[in-house]
């Protein structure tokens, strides 16, 4: 079992930034890939970026590349994503996920764990 702890999430006017943390906890940390999700309100789970177990491969939504960032700490078992520019249309729930699998984690039904969620709310 791995446990998915997110954090940094709040109220950001537009062309803002924040950093999203995911502090994991229970199996070895490294041996995921790590990603991060978003539910907008009465949309479907989307994918926004994953990470490698290593960093070597990231990829990124074409809604947020060139905006946002996702990076991994091993030693702190925690992953990161550092949003810049804030749009009003990136304010959802932000979800971070793990899975031994990075195709699994590019879907919502994919990833096997799941953290509880963090808002993020871009004002105009």
């Amino acid at each position: 079992q791995v446990q998915l702890v997110e954090s940094g999430g709040g109220l950001v006017q537009a062309g803002g930034s924040l950093r999203l943390s995911c502090a994991a906890s229970g199996r070895t940390f490294s041996r995921y890939y790590m990603g991060w999700f978003r539910q907008a309100p009465g949309k479907e789970r989307q994918f926004v970026a994953q990470i490698s177990w290593t960093g070597g491969r990231i990829y990124y939504a074409d809604s947020v590349k060139g905006r946002f960032t996702i990076s991994r700490d091993n030693g702190k078992n925690t992953v990161y994503l550092q949003m810049n520019s804030l749009k009003p249309e990136d304010t959802a729930v932000y979800y971070c996920a793990a899975d031994e699998s990075l195709s699994r984690l590019r879907i919502a039904s994919g990833p096997a764990y799941w953290g509880q969620g963090t808002q993020v709310t871009v004002s105009s």
